[in-house]
């Protein structure tokens, strides 16, 4: 049972590191937290509650995290501290010990988290009525890896017109560098039903577009004998939507038949992202991938055949253990052919207990650098030439609220982000679908500028 008392006029603070789906993860728990009586802290404001959502992808992540807790506990004195995400769930013990932290929750204890941090919460109280002193708990809840089985639903919309909708969590994919399956637990997700429902309370509530999240969402149906394929078809039904938009999507869980329904869907986007890692067969075997690149090259060109003004985002990771000098020039010649549109690249990073610390050849840093640097330089490349194909046209634009004497931006159909000068901004045209003309790029060649 939660007291809901003890919440009332509580302020709260949130810090998401880490994926789309910790933010919406993190939304979620602001917004239960806030049915209860806790309100958001302005800024500047000493918060009650702190509640840090972590990573653990990579050991920046790990660094990062650390110094999200130690920064929220300096800046609000005395305040009941939460930590949970990936990071929790890996070092739970060692997250606890945190000077200022009181609960840590990991992935299977988040589901129930208004009940923990009640329960913690009245505990901490108990004992510093006793002693006289803010007395921190310190306290931890995590499980075995095969013992997560919890599902916590997630539809949020934060601070962003998008919505974006939780539809599976976990990963049965145990690549040699990840660490993912070992933090979020076995692949798992909710019915079609409850997501169908989920999806009508966004547009209740003036959602226009969602994007569909998870960690491996192309393995949705695992728990329900159900079909990624058949969410979308159910998802495509929903009256007003406007748009959805599937986050990160395993080549090999790619159907043609999804790309094909796409294609021809009433609401489904064509934007696509796509994981890759490495366009070298000889690095893809040694990650463990369940793909090779001729399979990745086929996805893109029905892509391309079946939607020519797709935006394709590709994810990449440079010098990763055995990418010898010619497997990355193999890979860079590899995107180099595709008809993508933005490359998403990440330094390999080591992390503790993976099999890719048994892989004998090892990258250094420098070079990392030097690889990253060429990549970035394709991508942008890439990018400013298919924007440039659509200067000129039209098309319409879901606009997201910006700070007054600032510019709006907003993106098209196929993901093209555009910019509304701060002199043409109006706060009604937040979560509008406006039709402009697209003109010429911005000064940082971020955007197209909107022509009304």
């Amino acid at each position: 049972m939660i007291d809901s008392s003890a919440f009332q006029g509580k302020k709260a603070v949130y810090y998401t590191l880490g994926c789309k789906l910790n933010f919406s993860e993190t939304s979620t728990f602001g917004k239960l937290l806030q049915e209860y009586g806790v309100t958001n802290a302005a800024d500047g404001e000493r918060a009650d509650i702190c509640l840090i959502n972590t990573c653990s992808v990579t050991e920046v992540a790990d660094h990062k995290c650390r110094q999200a807790i130690h920064r929220m506990v300096r800046d609000n004195p005395g305040a009941f501290v939460v930590v949970t995400g990936c990071y929790a769930q890996l070092e739970s013990e060692t997250v606890s010990k945190i000077e200022g932290v009181d609960l840590v929750l990991g992935s299977n204890e988040k589901a129930n988290l208004v009940q923990r941090l009640n329960d913690a919460w009245l505990e901490k109280s108990t004992i510093s009525s006793a002693s006289g002193f803010n007395e921190h708990l310190h306290a931890f809840h995590s499980v075995k890896t095969k013992d997560i089985k919890t599902f916590a639903p997630s539809c949020s919309r934060g601070n962003r017109t998008r919505y974006f909708l939780k539809v599976q969590d976990g990963c049965n994919y145990f690549c040699t560098y990840c660490t993912i399956p070992y933090a979020r637990g076995f692949s798992r997700n909710p019915t079609i039903a409850s997501l169908v429902e989920q999806a009508r309370q966004a547009v209740a509530e003036g959602g226009k577009e969602i994007v569909l999240t998870g960690v491996n969402i192309g393995d949705f149906g695992v728990t329900t004998d159900e079909r990624f394929i058949d969410l979308v078809k159910a998802l495509d039904k929903v009256e007003g939507v406007k748009r959805y938009r599937i986050s990160s999507l395993e080549p090999d869980l790619l159907d043609d038949e999804l790309i094909e329904y796409c294609a021809r869907s009433r609401a489904f986007m064509p934007h696509f992202h796509i994981p890759l890692q490495s366009g070298s067969d000889d690095v893809l075997k040694l990650m463990h991938r369940r793909y090779d690149r001729t399979l990745f090259a086929h996805k893109i060109q029905l892509i391309k055949e079946k939607m020519p003004d797709a935006f394709i985002g590709v994810d990449v990771m440079v010098g990763s253990r055995g990418e010898r000098p010619e497997y990355f020039e193999d890979c860079y010649d590899f995107l180099r052919s595709l008809d993508i549109t933005q490359l998403h690249v990440f330094p390999y990073s080591e992390r503790p207990g993976t099999a890719a610390l048994s892989i004998p050849y090892v990258v250094a840093e420098k070079e990392k650098k030097l690889r990253s640097k060429r990549l970035l330089q394709l991508s942008d490349e890439k990018m400013q030439a298919f924007y440039a194909k659509y200067i000129g046209t039209t098309a319409e634009v879901l606009f997201e609220k910006s700070t007054v004497g600032r510019a709006m931006h907003g993106f098209t159909k196929n993901y093209i982000r555009v910019e509304l000068p701060a002199s043409l901004a109006r706060e009604e045209y937040d979560n509008q679908l406006i039709t402009v003309e697209l003109g010429n790029f911005n000064h940082d060649k971020s955007s197209l500028k909107a022509i009304l």
